[in-house]
């Protein structure tokens, strides 16, 4: 193991704060880095408030499926675009992919999903659990079946990155509980699959064989 990656840094004093979802791995190995503004009076306006009825909240759950793929969809857009070399139109994917973030979170708000922390870490950890026992088994299994090679590849790659994301969040909650942070210097993502460590970067991912300076640091 070695300190030392690609990284992304920067201190704000402006009051704004980083996101680590304006984070783009391009061709040439750069990165793009967004600050994005801290709001945060729009929590205290729907929090412990959400939507009751029935169909309402059958729509919003439906939009903010929605608009959380177009977000995704938009940003990885982005990307292609970049590497198309078309900044401008790169830039255009990004903004309006931050504006459907906005609208997925204030769906999510109003129907009352959004918690304290431990709580935010349990449901978290539920969804990763989720996915490592039951939900990609199942997927690489059908495509190895049907000689998916693309999607063994990928549905791989996740599922090995769910498991030590499925960990990292068990022993965020344990610290959470006892009223503390974690003690984290960097988290180190891999571009090409997702493997996630802390503090230190492989010389290559464990997963996928990627060069260590490839990964991203969030910090």
């Amino acid at each position: 193991m070695r300190k030392g990656s690609e990284k992304l840094s920067g201190s704000s004093s402006s009051g704004l704060v980083k996101s680590p979802l304006f984070f783009l791995l391009l061709p040439q190995k750069t990165v793009i880095y967004k600050e994005v503004p801290k709001i945060t009076a729009v929590y205290s306006l729907v929090v412990g408030m959400s939507v009751k009825r029935k169909m309402t909240r059958k729509f919003l759950e439906d939009a903010f499926a929605g608009e959380s793929m177009a977000h995704m969809k938009y940003l990885i857009f982005a990307e292609q675009a970049e590497r198309e070399g078309f900044p401008n139109i790169a830039k255009l994917f990004r903004a309006i992919a931050y504006a459907e973030f906005v609208h997925a979170k204030n769906h999510f708000i109003a129907l009352g999903k959004l918690g304290k922390t431990e709580e935010n870490l349990e449901e978290a950890i539920a969804g990763e659990t989720f996915e490592v026992e039951e939900m990609y088994p199942v997927y690489k299994n059908s495509a190895e079946f049907q000689g998916e090679r693309e999607a063994i590849r990928t549905t791989h790659y996740a599922l090995e990155a769910e498991k030590i994301h499925a960990e990292l969040y068990e022993k965020a909650r344990e610290r959470a509980k006892s009223g503390e942070d974690m003690d984290v210097k960097k988290v180190y993502i891999c571009p090409v699959c997702g493997y996630t460590s802390i503090d230190e970067v492989p010389e290559r991912c464990p997963v996928c064989g990627a060069p260590g300076d490839k990964f991203v640091a969030f910090e």
